[in-house]
């Protein structure tokens, strides 16, 4: 597409901007408040798709359907005392036929007192509209004798004189890089983009009705944080004038709704942004949304059943099925997702030996290190200082992860990736600094991660301070001590479960899609 920045010498600018000059010479308002459409033209293909709706002849008559639809002109042919258009809306197009007799096109004058019609609607319409341009149209339906749904427009309103060109459908937005950029053409351009962002949606509303079928409550916390935590990452920095302080983008919702849980609220959910200052690929974005969940009295199991039975409603809802399709038949890399639950469960260590043919259980750390070395791209001085739990969930990332297709939970990891989880109720697991959490998996990538909360205070305590050691030893993805968290867990945290889901990878799943940057309206893209 034609770099549009300096747009006031564009071409098309100057030809439209001269169109609405002489619009406005005729006395109509090329942007007027309002229009109240009775239908769009998805709803009027749902209506109407069967049945005898009467010829052009009848409709010209008035006899059919009186409808009114707006939308965007994107296609526009005259023939004879006839035209013929497409006016798109949201996520469907409806065919529109003007005639020469019949058709008035009308506006509001520009001083709002009244409504005015263009003389020679026709050619009103043939030479002051381009494609692109908002209208209204009220007339009657019928059926073509090719079968196609179309109204006979009556009366035509101007509601949106645009002042540059659409992209061309198969050459102006072949880019994607400027499609992520210029969302707005990309939605317009292309239907199937606009279908997942609406299936985005629907989505995230069946996710709610799911939380709050099981008695959940949902909440909101703050974005702004003077202390981060709930997770291994690199905070944004800011600072508040007001205070007169350093603050902090959330990495995580946890500290917070876990204080709510401290306060007496049993189930609760947040659907909301977080921000990680790290890196961007297909399914990685800085500013991303996220799913965290809280159930008090629950454990780990609990949340795993919990979080299978979520993702197989997902599938039925739209699907119909638990099998979600992913990939493409044209590119022979099609497969289907099976959603329905059980999904395997398998602990972390168990899948190292199954998937990546290594037995850590009684090799020592140094062993491990040459082991990653071996399989990796680490090199024997990135690990030589690594806890072995760390080293553990490296051989993980490096063996496993890639292979897990098929939903899997991946269990009981070790301590050292996880501060705020509980240790292992197993004796055995528990001696060797395992823990009750899960990572659940499809596709090669992590779907959700939840624990068994951590409620003792003093080895919280411990574990931050942990935590702190590390920040303070150069570990920029550890988290500060946050001495207020640990008042609020010394004042009893019951028995808790919780969960965190990434909304933005779960609709990747559901839609298809093989970016995260086709399922964010705008991801984050290096300035121009």
């Amino acid at each position: 597409m034609e770099d549009v920045h300096n747009y006031r010498s564009h071409e098309e600018f100057i030809n439209r901007s001269r169109k609405l000059e002489e619009i406005k010479a005729l006395g109509v308002e090329p942007y007027p408040h309002s229009f109240y459409p009775t239908h769009s033209p998805l709803k009027l293909h749902e209506e109407y798709s069967d049945g005898d709706l009467g010829t052009s002849e009848d409709a010209a008559a008035g006899t059919t359907l009186n409808v009114c639809v707006a939308g965007r002109l994107v296609l526009f042919r005259a023939m004879g005392k006839n035209a013929f258009a497409q006016l798109q809306g949201e996520t469907s197009r409806i065919q529109i036929m003007f005639n020469r007799e019949n058709t008035v096109v009308t506006g509001y004058d520009p001083e709002g007192c009244g409504v005015v019609q263009a003389p020679k609607p026709l050619k009103f319409l043939e030479k002051k509209l381009d494609l692109g341009d908002i209208i209204g149209v009220e007339g009657h339906i019928f059926r073509t004798q090719k079968g196609e749904l179309t109204v006979y427009a009556k009366k035509v309103t101007l509601l949106c004189k645009t002042l540059l060109p659409l992209a061309d459908k198969h050459a102006g937005l072949a880019d994607k890089e400027v499609r992520y950029r210029k969302r707005w053409l990309d939605l317009i351009t292309h239907d199937d983009v606009m279908k997942t962002f609406i299936t985005r949606s629907a989505i995230v509303r069946t996710i709610r009705r799911c939380f709050e079928d099981a008695d959940f409550t949902e909440v909101e916390t703050p974005v702004m944080q003077n202390i981060y935590g709930g997770a291994q990452a690199r905070p944004f920095k800011s600072h508040c004038n007001a205070l007169d302080q350093e603050m902090f983008l959330r990495i995580s919702p946890e500290i917070s709704l876990k204080k709510l849980i401290i306060g007496g609220m049993d189930k609760i959910y947040e659907i909301g942004k977080v921000f990680r200052n790290e890196g961007i690929d297909k399914s990685h974005n800085p500013e991303f949304t996220i799913l965290e969940a809280y159930a008090s009295y629950w454990d780990y199991n609990d949340m795993m059943s919990f979080v299978e039975k979520l993702f197989e409603t997902l599938a039925l809802e739209l699907y119909g099925d638990t099998k979600v399709p992913v990939g493409s038949e044209e590119e022979g890399n099609l497969t289907y997702i099976e959603m329905k639950a059980p999904w395997r469960r398998v602990t972390m260590k168990d899948s190292i030996k199954e998937y990546g043919g290594v037995d850590v259980e009684g090799m020592d750390d140094d062993a491990l290190r040459a082991v990653i070395v071996e399989k990796s791209a680490f090199d024997a001085d990135d690990v030589k200082d690594t806890p072995r739990g760390l080293l553990i969930a490296h051989l993980f990332e490096e063996l496993v992860e890639d292979k897990l297709i098929q939903p899997h939970h991946i269990t009981d990891h070790p301590i050292e990736t996880t501060p705020l989880c509980k240790p292992h109720r197993d004796p055995k697991e528990r001696a060797d600094g395992i823990v009750e959490r899960f990572e659940s998996f499809m596709m090669g990538r992590e779907m959700c991660n939840a624990y068994t909360e951590l409620n003792d205070p003093v080895i919280q305590k411990d574990l931050l301070e942990d935590q702190a050691s590390r920040l303070a030893s150069g570990d920029e993805e550890a988290n500060p001590l946050d001495e207020e968290f640990i008042e609020a867990i010394c004042q009893g945290m019951p028995p808790t479960s919780g969960v965190g889901i990434g909304i933005d990878r779960l609709v990747m799943v559901f839609t298809n899609a093989a970016s995260i940057r086709d399922v964010l309206f705008f991801p984050f893209m290096k300035k121009e």
